[in-house]
């Protein structure tokens, strides 16, 4: 049997990790693509497509993490630690969306001017490109540690559909405080 679809709170554990591994890897195919002469297009294109994927992902991520915000917001303890990363996952959201763009224009304008860019000006663009782009990366890095404390130090969890044999929902209970489904 299939496990229960979680609902939009419940998909932010599984969306989160979307952005950060696909916006992880995008510059490592960019620094490929600035050694490899014949292969630089595609690897410079498979960047493109991986920050693209990437930055929609970061904006299911914000979506689902805004709802599953609104259940996290019960524990007292992490409220300032929930919201410092609500505010980092914005701006990581809006900063990769502005990278992306970029760096498209960097991909796009040559094929329309019909001018492939020779290493000479594609190393100096790519370099100082993944200077701004390291920068962006230490944000979602960031973002990402801002939530992992959420989850491991507060014991935020997402709430599921399932329910144990009692009736009840505990996904969200710390470990301590959830029944075994025994009444004793």
């Amino acid at each position: 049997m299939l496990p229960p679809i979680p609902s939009w709170d419940g998909l932010h554990p599984i969306i989160v990790h979307f952005p950060i591994a696909l916006l992880l890897v995008a510059p490592v195919l960019i620094l490929l693509g600035m050694f490899f002469g014949k292969n630089n297009r595609a690897f410079m294109l498979s960047a493109f497509i991986l920050m693209v994927i990437g930055t929609i992902a970061t904006f299911i991520a914000v979506s689902t993490g805004e709802s599953a915000g609104e259940l996290a917001e019960r524990l007292v303890n992490a409220e300032s630690i929930l919201e410092n990363h609500e505010e980092l996952a914005e701006t990581t959201r809006t900063v990769f969306t502005a990278l992306t763009i970029i760096f498209g224009a960097i991909i796009v304008v040559p094929l329309i001017l019909k001018k492939e860019l020779g290493k000479k000006i594609l190393i100096p663009i790519s370099c100082a490109f993944l200077v701004f782009y390291s920068a962006g990366a230490v944000l979602l890095i960031n973002t990402a540690h801002q939530g992992g404390r959420l989850v491991h130090e507060f014991g935020v969890r997402a709430m599921m559909a399932n329910s144990n044999q009692n009736g009840t929902n505990n996904q969200n209970l710390p470990e301590s405080r959830r029944g075994d489904g025994d009444d004793d």
